[in-house]
């Protein structure tokens, strides 16, 4: 499988010099086989660049969303082929205890938020509410599970057919409610089976150590708390994602670079960018 970063942010950074590598568009990637399938994991801002890559001829495209969080969906009414009359377009994500999924998106893609309603959409729109165990799509075989993140929130498995695995787990605080994390066995800990033994950790990496105390419940993992959640699942390339905005290029690059000299990860570890492309 081919996975590519087009938003990397965890709200909308400025943009100029000071987040030009690591970009300013919110959480979007695309996942793409061998045999031509397309998953797009989330629908931030990223996902409008994302949609000008997609093979004309594509006539089924499936996004995959963790959450309804605004820096998550914001982009989803400009996917182009939602306005494809000839396209199956399958969004996957999740209800809550008192809404559908469906009512749940109504809220956005409708006025006055959005000038375009879900029933106006001309493409053939399939909608499908997770977690909902294991699911074959394409030559993917897709797990989800609820993680620890306000929402609800869910994380995704996705293992392609040569048993190449990415676990996409852009808002997630396994430590919530460890005294010492990672203090509790891998089953125990919020994603640690969804995330077992990947090959590509996709992986919330919000705060610093010195900022997390003051947003403890928020939903986002501290850089260590990151890495420590790699060891515990024997992660085998983590990728650090869903950067603060306030933190411009030079402040990640110091930030990620002591978070790893601290915890010296048995794993290789590469900052997310905008743009950059992983091929397991």
């Amino acid at each position: 499988m081919e996975v590519s970063l087009w938003g990397t942010r965890g709200s909308l950074a400025t943009p100029g010099p000071e987040t030009a590598r690591y970009g300013g568009n919110t959480s979007c990637v695309s996942v793409r086989g061998c045999e031509g399938t397309v998953l797009v994991l989330d629908a931030g801002t990223g996902i409008r660049r994302m949609a000008t890559t997609i093979d004309a001829s594509a006539r089924c495209v499936n996004v995959l969303l963790t959450h309804l969080h605004m820096d998550h969906i914001q982009g989803l009414g400009f996917f182009a082929p939602l306005y494809c009359p000839d396209v199956d377009v399958h969004i996957w994500g999740p209800a809550s205890t008192q809404l559908s999924l469906r009512a749940r998106l109504m809220r956005y893609l409708s006025p006055p938020l959005f000038p375009v309603s879900l029933r106006e959409l001309p493409c053939c729109l399939h909608l499908h509410e997770v977690p909902c165990g294991d699911v074959e799509i394409g030559e993917f075989r897709v797990t989800s599970a609820l993680v620890c993140h306000p929402g609800p929130t869910v994380g995704y498995r996705i293992c392609d057919t040569a048993g190449s695995v990415l676990t996409y787990l852009p808002d997630h605080e396994p430590a919530l409610g460890a005294r010492a994390f990672p203090s509790l066995p891998r089953a125990w800990t919020s994603g640690g089976v969804l995330a077992e033994a990947s090959d590509l950790l996709i992986h919330d990496s919000q705060y610093t150590t010195h900022e997390y105390p003051g947003h403890v419940g928020w939903g986002h993992s501290s850089l260590r708390h990151m890495l420590d959640f790699g060891t515990l699942v024997e992660s085998k390339h983590l990728v650090p994602f869903h950067h603060d905005p306030g933190h411009s290029d030079l402040d990640l690059d110091r930030l990620i670079a002591e978070a790893i000299d601290d915890a010296k990860p048995a794993y290789r570890v590469t900052p997310g960018r905008e743009g950059m492309t992983f091929a397991l």
